[in-house]
């Protein structure tokens, strides 16, 4: 047998047998210390030889009561020895119990205990990533639902006085609209987002549709928008059939269309193309706006994240997180080439 199986074999070998191995080493250890003891003893004539007729019980009944001592005291020490990184897993779960993740268990003991602190540990510095998104999440909600939620009450407020001319109440009427319109849309991101992360399976019913069909809907559901801005549209779209997720999928190009909207210039153009190539479809959406930085582009799906580019224009920095989620599910993938000034483009490939 090779040196790796031997090494494997050993690795491999269980916690309950290193105790049986523990435990007959210290009876061996304790006996020959107990007849050593005895012998001694007896050669220096500190201890009287036993009278022939109870030698054997007599001898085994001392060397008994020696070997009980001598293997209390050693698996009283060598014992706190090995239970040592038990005492400190004890020690570091209550402090997991106090809400104090910061905690770090080094057990150089057998393989057993060594891999037991090893799924602690990482089990700690899971638990500190999930308390810390779980803290910077409510932070960032609440901050995202406060902001509509003044502004609502601010301009309903001001929609009781008396007054008012119908041009200042429809104007209060269209930003209370607007902001309600922006709380449920967050509203509807959060819960998909979260019901996308909650589910350990993907329920979402997947259908083969045209994906090029999706598309073209979308536009005509956008064009107020498109209009409002006076932006063109450059249309590029095979025929184009998937199967996936389409109620996913459509929150995708909501997203991205939207974003390729609201961050052109006015008079610009908003490119769309889609092509097939082998087994994957391949989509670009361009727009002629305002671009991304460098730090933007690194940080740009993470949830609530918010580039410069956004501060003079509405979101809630959830859009592009649920785009990423959704296309790591659709086993797709993402790549984003962006200029400030310039513009910005997104190309999703996802498989036939």
């Amino acid at each position: 047998m090779s040196k790796p199986s031997y090494e494997s074999y050993f690795r491999s070998m269980s916690t309950l047998l290193w105790l049986v191995l523990f435990v007959f080493g210290i009876l061996l250890v304790s006996l020959i210390l107990a007849g050593v003891i005895w012998q001694s003893l007896t050669h220096l004539d500190i201890l009287m030889p036993f009278e022939e007729g109870n030698a054997a019980i007599s001898t085994f009944l001392f060397l008994l009561i020696i070997s009980l001592l001598i293997s209390t005291v050693l698996a009283t020490i060598v014992g706190e020895y090995f239970l040592r990184p038990l005492h400190r897993l004890t020690i570091a779960t209550k402090e997991i119990a106090r809400g104090n993740f910061d905690v770090y268990v080094d057990a150089k003991s057998s393989q057993e205990l060594e891999r037991l602190a090893d799924s602690f540990n990482e089990m700690a510095k899971e638990l500190k990533s999930i308390e810390t998104l779980r803290a910077d999440f409510v932070s960032n909600i609440s901050h995202e639902f406060k902001t509509p939620v003044t502004s609502i009450r601010g301009f309903a407020k001001r929609l009781m006085k008396e007054g008012l001319s119908e041009a200042q109440r429809t104007e209060y009427l269209n930003i209370i609209v607007s902001e309600s319109e922006r709380l449920s849309r967050l509203s509807s991101n959060v819960l998909l987002l979260s019901n996308l992360e909650a589910a350990s399976t993907l329920h979402a019913e997947r259908v083969k549709y045209s994906l090029d069909e999706q598309l073209r809907k979308l536009i005509l559901i956008l064009e107020p928008h498109l209009q409002k801005k006076r932006l063109e549209v450059d249309i590029q779209l095979e025929s184009v059939s998937i199967t996936a997720a389409e109620e996913l999928l459509y929150h995708v190009w909501l997203n991205l269309l939207s974003n390729a909207i609201k961050f052109s210039y006015l008079d610009g153009i908003v490119k769309i193309n889609l092509k097939s190539e082998e087994h994957h479809a391949i989509i670009k959406i361009s727009d002629q706006g305002m671009g991304m930085d460098d730090e933007t582009l690194r940080h740009m799906f993470d949830k609530f994240y918010q580039g410069e580019r956004s501060r003079a224009t509405e979101g809630n920095g959830l859009g592009l997180s649920l785009v990423k989620k959704i296309l790591d599910i659709e086993k797709g993938q993402i790549t984003v080439h962006s200029a400030i000034g310039i513009g910005t483009q997104f190309i999703i490939i996802l498989p036939i």
